[in-house]
């Protein structure tokens, strides 16, 4: 294992809002933000725009570090590296308070990093970053809980904390959220493989044109058929894509290829009434573009036991499940965290 290198493991911070402002009716409310409103949040992260797409429903930017989308009452953001994502929300608060929104959720997600002594505050720990969230979000989201669901692999433990205000608490496990959440955490690479995300030696390809390269080169472009994708390659190595699919869904993948700590992930949003094929298809293809040697899986879904679908999926591929551990939280619905490793480990 390397000393030190640049951290694959991303950060990922949920803000879900609400309002009655005619913005919101308009389905704009927070797409309404000026991109240099945008900038100022990612300046505080340490992080910039390369690239962007947006359809009706969202807006999704590949970000030098992961990704960022935007929705009318809900704001997604995924960092990489050693951004500091929690000094991201104090700036999204005033700024949604400007448009007439008030956050009523926030959900909280990260792996282990590899390098946790590199890690600037607020993330130096996750109590740390428990003790900043506690005090970054506003009063009214009294309903609160972070927990670390460990794993028997070592370096793969999933850090959750989720917060929602009394509505929503009391709403949601009455009306069930059709929509799940796959974060997929992947280690050691087959190098082989990994190799296609290093641009050439002098190659003076602009990080667009060489993005799309390495998706068709890589078979990424296969895995959501029909997406319309953004993304970016970055010098001299590293890939990030964001995937457009159906309305208001969407894919992600950032790929750290460097050898002795590299590391890929994938982020979707599906319904439990697709297909059931579905999760095992696009599992099938993400296992065959990196072949992980090792695999962490989180399903967060409030009403359906998707994850009882993903190690039937991954077990045919090689992969063995290592671990299963669940958790309850309020307004999120249940945390399903999975790990897997090749039957050769």
């Amino acid at each position: 294992m390397a000393v030190s290198g640049f951290e694959g493991f991303e950060k990922r911070l949920e803000l879900q809002f609400f309002g009655d402002e005619p913005a919101i009716l308009t389905n704009m409310g927070l797409r309404q933000l000026e991109f240099e409103s945008l900038e100022q949040v990612l300046h505080a992260v340490q992080c910039t725009v390369v690239s962007a797409v947006g359809n009706p429903y969202f807006d999704a930017y590949v970000l030098s570090e992961s990704s960022l989308f935007v929705y009318p009452t809900k704001i997604i953001i995924k960092t990489c590296g050693t951004t500091q994502l929690l000094k991201s929300i104090r700036p999204l608060l005033h700024k949604a308070r400007h448009l007439g929104l008030t956050l009523c959720s926030c959900r909280y997600t990260r792996g282990s990093f590899i390098f946790p002594m590199a890690q600037p505050f607020p993330h130096t720990s996750f109590k740390e970053e428990v003790i900043y969230l506690e005090e970054s979000l506003p009063s009214n989201l009294c309903y609160r809980k972070a927990s670390v669901m460990p794993s028997k692999i070592s370096s793969h433990s999933w850090h959750v904390f989720t917060a929602s205000d009394e509505a929503r608490t009391l709403i949601s496990p009455h009306v069930p959220d059709v929509f799940y959440t796959l974060e997929i955490c992947m280690t050691e690479l087959d190098r082989v493989l990994a190799r296609k995300f290093f641009k050439r030696p002098g190659d003076d390809k602009t990080g667009d044109t060489a993005g799309k390269e390495m998706t068709q080169l890589t078979g990424i472009g296969d895995i959501n058929p029909g997406a319309l994708i953004c993304d970016f390659a970055f010098d001299p190595c590293g890939y990030s894509m964001n995937g457009v699919i159906d309305g208001d869904r969407y894919s992600t993948i950032h790929v750290t290829p460097e050898d002795g700590y590299s590391y890929a992930s994938f982020e979707c949003v599906g319904s439990i009434y697709d297909n059931h094929d579905d999760v095992a298809r696009v599992l099938k293809k993400v296992v065959q573009v990196f072949r992980p040697a090792t695999m962490s899986v989180s399903t967060t879904c409030t009403s359906h036991e998707v994850w009882t679908k993903v190690a039937t999926a991954l077990e045919p591929l090689g992969l063995k499940c290592r671990s299963c551990t669940m958790d309850e939280f309020p307004a999120a619905g249940n945390v399903v965290f999975q790990t897997f490793t090749t039957r050769r480990k």
